[in-house]
């Protein structure tokens, strides 16, 4: 488990500009008509959200402390 928690925080920290600017730009390109992009492209979006939301999780228990 804490493995995953490391790797959801790494992706998020280190991919989330990538994934959006790519994802906005491959937007404004394509239509995307195949089921397989629009399940990447949220599941992509969704593992950047979940590790901003460790990130802020740790950030307030260290201020907290």
């Amino acid at each position: 488990m804490k493995f995953i928690t490391f790797l959801i925080r790494w992706v998020a920290g280190n991919l989330s500009i990538p994934f959006w600017v790519v994802g906005h730009v491959h937007l404004s390109i394509h239509d995307f008509h195949d089921l397989y992009e629009v399940i990447s492209s949220i599941s992509m979006n969704i593992i950047v959200a979940v590790g901003f939301y460790l990130e802020w999780k740790d950030l307030r228990k260290t201020e907290n402390d």
